[in-house]
């Protein structure tokens, strides 16, 4: 198993209209989600931003007792601040929200098996 200390992969890809940290063919870190919402916007599909943590990270939560490793908060975090920035709002401001909507996915599709939050923040 990957130690996500020691890894040198980013734990946490980020996307937007024309950037994006990953591609279509990353589906087995990135999830069937997270991989076709990065080529979207690499290819300049006007997208609401996000980023997406990977498999990698999810299979690291379980193994450590349900706890997130403290590097991807810190990813997760420093991605969120530059989110806010962009849209000049703030995740949990009462007068302000940033609100987001959280998937889970994986490389292969399960419709309807793990679940959706909407309009967290």
């Amino acid at each position: 198993m990957t130690d996500l200390k020691a890894a040198p992969t980013k734990n946490v890809y980020i996307f937007r209209k024309g950037r994006s940290d990953g591609t279509i063919k990353q589906k087995e870190l990135l999830g069937g989600k997270g991989a076709g919402l990065c080529e979207m916007a690499r290819i300049g599909v006007n997208i609401p931003p996000g980023m997406t943590i990977t498999t990698e990270v999810c299979q690291a939560f379980y193994r450590e007792g349900k706890k997130l490793p403290h590097p991807v908060w810190n990813e997760v975090l420093e991605n969120l601040h530059e989110i806010e920035a962009e849209y000049g709002s703030k995740f949990a401001d009462p007068s302000n929200p940033l609100l987001f909507s959280v998937r889970s996915g994986a490389a292969l599709s399960m419709p309807g098996m793990m679940n959706t939050v909407l309009n967290l923040g």
